[in-house]
């Protein structure tokens, strides 16, 4: 990551990124846009447990949605849903127990998924920034088989789901640090070089960005977007990034407010009029580089990470019970 960079994406995030811009963004809000009764809609949220996913599940709830929550920590998961049930009275909470990070357990629960339920919307919400490298029981480093091979199986496997489905969409929560990185295809597992899981989480991101332009072009009946939720006071912040969480802390925006562009883009009309394979921030959306920043990539390259992905993916696949 160059210092440029770096600059210029912090001072952004200074102006756009913490709870004033937020303030500053929604004064240009519809609040008719998220004033909706989606009854009879099916969502799966990743990551539900707590944060973002929670406060987005919550909302959807609200709105009479029938919600699937996708956790791993089965404890939690089960205070989330009781939160959600309760404060919505919404009944039709489900939980389901998987972890991201295991591919074979994605395959496995997706397939078991996709024979016994309906779905209108997918929200990969699911994320980890583990600072150390560390390798999952089968070898994958751990952010990359989160954020980025969990994703990509996740998606894939219910693609065939919401094809059947009309208005059918899939958002996936990024982050606006992919600003800083450039696509790298030749180190996707961080074997290389000095680790560091604030980039390498970074990198993942920008993955999710490259993934959801590339599932645009290739699914034309389903709704793609990915969306930067700016600087939001979640567990994940704390943990992951105290240093940065001491700095910002009375600057962070709530976890709703993280959350309101992915309410907006999984139940508002007007985000299906937008055009496929964007990305967005406060609802809106905005540029996928920074100006000067030489982080684009070749087509062949975007394309390349497609294809180790699947490769990745039927590996896992083959060996799942």
């Amino acid at each position: 990551m160059s210092w440029y960079r770096t600059a210029v994406w912090f001072v952004k995030g200074l102006r756009e990124y913490t709870r004033g811009g937020y303030e500053s963004a929604s004064k240009y809000f519809n609040p008719a846009d998220v004033e909706v009764d989606v009854t009879g809609r099916f969502f799966l949220v990743t990551g539900a447990n707590s944060g973002i996913g929670k406060a987005t599940a919550k909302e959807i709830a609200r709105r009479g949605g029938t919600v699937h929550l996708v956790c791993r920590n089965k404890e939690r998961a089960e205070v989330a849903k009781e939160e959600i049930v309760t404060e919505t009275g919404n009944q039709n909470v489900f939980l389901h127990i998987v972890d991201i990070s295991n591919p074979k357990e994605v395959w496995k629960f997706a397939e078991k998924f996709r024979n016994n339920h309906k779905l209108n919307v997918l929200i990969n919400n699911a994320g980890c920034m583990v600072n150390n490298r560390e390798l999952t029981e089968d070898g994958l480093e751990k952010n990359f088989a989160t954020n980025t091979l969990g994703t990509y199986i996740l998606t894939t496997a219910l693609l065939p789901l919401l094809e059947k489905e009309a208005d059918a969409r899939v958002i996936t929560v990024s982050s606006g640090g992919m600003l800083v990185q450039k696509l790298n295809i030749s180190d996707l597992q961080s074997e290389n070089g000095t680790f560091d899981g604030t980039m390498v989480y970074a990198q993942n991101k920008r993955q999710q960005v490259v993934l959801t332009e590339q599932w645009a072009k290739a699914h034309r009946n389903i709704h793609f977007s990915v969306m930067h939720p700016g600087w939001a006071d979640t567990p994940a912040v704390r943990s992951s990034m105290p240093d940065f969480y001491e700095r910002m802390k009375n600057s962070l925006r709530t976890e709703a407010q993280g959350a309101d562009t992915v309410v907006w883009l999984a139940v508002s009309a007007e985000a299906a009029q937008l055009p496929s394979g964007l990305f967005f921030q406060d609802r809106q959306p905005v540029a996928t580089h920074l100006p000067l920043a030489s982080t684009r990539s070749p087509l062949e390259d975007e394309e390349k990470l497609m294809k180790v992905l699947e490769e990745f993916s039927q590996k896992f696949r083959s060996t799942s019970p």
